[in-house]
């Protein structure tokens, strides 16, 4: 069964990947604006039980956003079959959750196998998408901030992404956290060297687990709140209404 990568694998588009040692960097990019910065987003990891709205996210998505994401224009069958195909147990996938818990920005991080050989020996592959009206906004950054700590934390020392060069806030994502950005056609690669992990680090992503998790909490029961308000407003209006017709 055909599956979309994390990422698009470099025959489909481009990728950003942290360069090796002793690579040569690539020519500075032009100054780039300062991406707008979010205090504080819940992340929260997601499991199995959130495919369905993973899958809603995915398929929101504008064609061209579906396009950017994977390097291909990606229908709603494929995007089905990566989400089915997504492995809670080795790979991270985690999301920002609004209000009413409309998934509107997800990451994945997938983790190469231990057979992996070559640059990507050791290293974590990292894809993301936000909603087209929130575009702007930081989410990216901050996903790929999450994904870079809980990396480090499981003892990955690289993460890279796949980008078409044409995707530049992702490109722009990666260079303002230290990647070095390697164009090549249509194709983006950079590498990024994490560092080891501490237990300032181990301890900041428990914090930020936690407080996502309370979050959602949280947003679960004003929806709640919400379905029964809505309920006894219902139910109001009805007898309202039947009081009316027996006055008439």
């Amino acid at each position: 069964m055909t599956t979309l990568p994390v990422t698009p694998s470099p025959s489909e588009s481009g990728v950003i990947h942290a360069s090796p040692a002793g690579s040569i960097p690539s020519p500075a990019a032009p100054a780039e604006a300062e991406p707008v910065r979010l205090p504080w987003i819940p992340i929260r990891s997601l499991a199995p039980s959130h495919r369905s709205r993973i899958l809603t996210h995915l398929q929101s998505l504008s064609e061209h956003d579906r396009y950017l994401r994977f390097g291909f224009q990606a229908d709603d069958v494929q995007l089905k079959r990566y989400v089915d195909s997504l492995d809670f147990e080795r790979d991270e996938i985690f999301g920002v959750f609004n209000r009413r818990l409309e998934l509107v920005a997800l990451a994945h991080l997938a983790y190469a196998p231990s057979t992996d050989i070559g640059p990507t020996a050791h290293a974590a592959e990292f894809g993301g998408s936000v909603i087209g009206r929130l575009r702007g906004r930081g989410y990216g950054a901050r996903l790929f901030e999450h994904a870079m700590l809980h990396a480090r934390n499981r003892g990955y020392g690289t993460i890279y992404i796949h980008a078409l060069s044409e995707n530049v806030p992702m490109l722009r994502i990666a260079r303002q956290a230290g990647a070095t950005v390697h164009r090549d056609g249509p194709e983006s690669e950079a590498y990024l060297k994490l560092p080891p992990e501490t237990l300032a680090s181990k301890m900041e992503q428990a914090i930020s687990q936690g407080a996502a998790q309370l979050d959602y909490g949280f947003k679960q029961q004003a929806r709640v709140v919400d379905a029964v308000v809505e309920a006894i407003t219902e139910v109001r209006s009805g007898l309202l209404g039947m009081d009316a017709s027996r006055r008439e």
